[in-house]
C-alpha cells in the first residue's frame, strides 16, 4: 500500500514538473478573436430554426433534391421579393402540386402565415 502511494505521488510530481503557471499579465486561456466573426455566422435564422423543427426536413435539404427540390433550387426560381415570400409561405401552408413534379407536397395548415413568411425568405434568402 505504501509502495503504491510513493509511486502515485512521485507520478502526480513528475507531471506536475512539465506544467508551467501563466505569466503574471498572460490570461490562463488564449482566445482567438478572429473566430468571433465565424462562430456568429453559424447561428440559425428564424426561418432555418422552423425548417428544422418541422417535417420540412423529410422531403427537402438545402442543397440536395429529396423528395421535393432543394432550397437552393427553389432560391434559384423565385426572386426574393415579398411577392414570392407570400406566394411561398401559401404553397407551405396550403401544399401544392405541379411546380416541381408529381409528387405533391403536404399542406402545414398548423403553421402560421408568420411562421411560414419567415421560412420563405429564408428558403429565398439561399440564392447565390
Amino acid at each position: 500500500m505504501k509502495r503504491t502511494f510513493l509511486i502515485l505521488g512521485a507520478t502526480v510530481l513528475f507531471m506536475a514538473s512539465f506544467t508551467s503557471a501563466p505569466k503574471e499579465n498572460e490570461p490562463a486561456v488564449t482566445i482567438n478573436t478572429n473566430l468571433a466573426p465565424k462562430i456568429a455566422t453559424m447561428q440559425m435564422s428564424g426561418g432555418e430554426l422552423l425548417i428544422n423543427k418541422s417535417d420540412c426536413i423529410g422531403c427537402h435539404h438545402k442543397i440536395n433534391k429529396l423528395i421535393g427540390p432543394a432550397y437552393t433550387e427553389i432560391a434559384k426560381k423565385y426572386p426574393n421579393n415579398e411577392k414570392n415570400v407570400t406566394y411561398l409561405a401559401g404553397k407551405i401552408i396550403k401544399g401544392g402540386s405541379g411546380v416541381w413534379g408529381k409528387i405533391p407536397m403536404t399542406p402545414h395548415p398548423k403553421i402560421s402565415p408568420s411562421d411560414a413568411k419567415l421560412m420563405a425568405k429564408y428558403i429565398l434568402s439561399l440564392k447565390k
